[in-house]
């Protein structure tokens, strides 16, 4: 078994859509990023590659390339996870914190976990989402931002495949 750890930031700006983990919530502001910014998403990439010491999200999708500009993070996380498989691993859970003064997320966390599970083709018990603030503390308490941690645990199968 493998374990990573995956963490990500982003500002927050008003006219920006805020997707979260492959869902979209309503709010006149949202993450600001190359990509669609959706930093619990994010995190959960860097946790797979990092238990697997492939590198980060940067490596792979490097902000500097245009065709990741407004890009699908969940889609990101597809390729991600095809590269675990082909390491030879599978997901064995996967943890999430997303850390946000606003918007209350509660309402989607529900969908959340389901928009991850299909896009890993895993039952939705291995993923855990959750929100907590900072009691308006920091870059998250006054609003400017948005953080997320991530934990995975890999399971090796056995079945390594080759590069794609």
């Amino acid at each position: 078994m493998r374990i990573g750890f995956g963490y990500d930031v982003h500002r927050l700006e008003h006219g920006r859509k805020f997707i979260l983990c492959g869902v979209e919530i309503p709010c006149p502001f949202g993450p600001d990023g190359h990509s669609d910014a959706d930093v619990a998403v994010h995190a959960l990439m860097d946790a797979m590659l990092g238990a697997l010491a492939l590198g980060d999200i940067g490596k792979l999708f490097p902000d500097t390339d245009q065709k990741y500009h407004n890009a699908d993070s969940v889609q990101l996380l597809q390729r991600v996870y095809e590269l675990v498989t082909r390491q030879g691993y599978v997901l064995g859970n996967a943890d999430v914190t997303i850390v946000l003064q606003s918007p209350r997320i509660a309402p989607f966390v529900e969908d959340m976990r389901h928009r991850l599970s299909k896009a890993l083709s895993v039952e939705v018990g291995k993923i855990s989402v959750k929100a907590t603030t900072e009691e308006k503390m920091g870059f998250t308490g006054d609003y400017s931002g948005i953080a997320a941690y991530a934990v995975v645990l890999l399971k090796l199968t056995g079945v390594r495949l080759p590069p794609a």
